[in-house]
């Protein structure tokens, strides 16, 4: 979007996590780190240089984080940005963070933002790390209850040439889920418009069926279809994510963690642990409003970064020891591993 820009190349930069007595980034160098993460660092230093010589930027480096006060002085010392920032004509500030400095941040469900919901429940588009897959068959006659029918090649949320539709995505990233959802219905109605589909405009709150029943309206129009493709994929990536099962479930982890919020003061850590063991169940007794294995991995990334540093005891390490115990539990007896619990294992 206009505002925010992804470098999906580098996704898997994370900075070290201190091992038990070990040093921490912190007293290293980028000689100090693993060859692997040296590598990354230098391309993440490259990549920048080349994205603020488009812009003609030159920069003042900030940072916040080991790693991160790693990339600002190399590219502070890097000799073609040093060149760049002789001539270049317009000022910024540039700060770099630690990802895992805002981990709460990033596993907590607290955002009412209709592209987070999308990008978080659709599946990844293959080789995509930014882009997920958009499940086209109901603009097709072909009925199929196949979830994964692959014999249509997927839509995407990325639509350079539709103007319609990169004025949705906007509006998806920037306003709140019921608006962003208020436009979807207003972008279908004008382009229904547009080709004389027989559409019937209805006030009030919008459901994914309405929006389905307005989707229906372009099938059988081939040049409606060509006309309005990029704008049709957002607005199915919509209506799939509103019936998504892990949309519903978003409001559960919500209230999870306010509640957390709300107890970690006065019962602090083990009372916490213990209100989540018996939610921790094996594949065959959850429903499918329960928790997955990786539903408790993110709550409790979610609960550890929220509390920050902890008193080590005796009540807390047997807390933990009964969660870790059914946790284990819960991944051995699952039929079919997701990748995630697989790379874990």
């Amino acid at each position: 979007s206009a505002e925010l820009c992804l470098l999906p190349a580098l996704a898997t930069l994370l900075p070290p996590l201190p091992g038990p007595g070990g040093p921490g980034p912190a007293e290293v160098g980028l000689g100090g780190l693993p060859a692997e993460l040296r590598a990354a660092v230098r391309a993440l230093v490259g990549d920048l240089d080349d994205l603020f010589s488009a812009l003609g930027l030159r920069e003042e480096n900030f940072a916040v984080g080991a790693l991160s006060r790693i990339v600002a002085a190399e590219l502070a010392g890097y000799a073609p940005a040093r060149n760049r920032r002789r001539t270049a004509t317009n000022k910024a500030s540039v700060v770099f963070v630690d990802r895992t400095l805002d981990l709460a941040g990033a596993v907590g469900h607290h955002g009412d933002n209709l592209a987070e919901k999308i990008l978080s429940v659709l599946p990844k588009l293959p080789g995509h790390k930014t882009d997920v897959m958009v499940n086209m068959v109901e603009l097709t006659a072909l009925q199929t209850t196949d979830e994964t029918c692959s014999i249509l090649a997927p839509g995407c949320l990325a639509q350079p040439n539709d103007p319609a539709a990169k004025a949705l995505w906007e509006s998806f990233m920037n306003l709140k889920q019921k608006e962003a959802v208020m436009e979807a219905r207003r972008h279908l109605v004008e382009a229904a418009s547009r080709e004389n589909l027989p559409i019937k405009m209805s006030m009030g709150e919008v459901t994914p069926e309405q929006l389905s029943s307005y989707i229906k309206l372009f099938r059988n129009n081939l040049k409606a279809l060509v006309n309005h493709c990029g704008l049709l994929q957002l607005v199915l990536a919509t209506v799939q994510t509103l019936k998504h099962p892990q949309t519903s479930k978003w409001d559960n982890f919500l209230a999870f963690e306010r509640l957390l919020l709300q107890t970690i003061g006065k019962s602090e850590m083990p009372g916490v642990l213990n209100q989540l063991l018996p939610m921790i169940k094996s594949h065959n007794e959850r429903t499918k409003d329960d928790y997955t294995c990786e539903d408790f991995l993110v709550l409790l990334v979610y609960i550890y970064s929220v509390v920050g540093e902890i008193e080590s005891g005796k009540e807390l390490d047997a807390a933990e020891e009964e969660v870790k115990k059914a946790l284990v539990k819960a991944i051995c007896d699952e039929p079919e591993p997701s990748p995630l619990l697989q790379k874990i294992t």
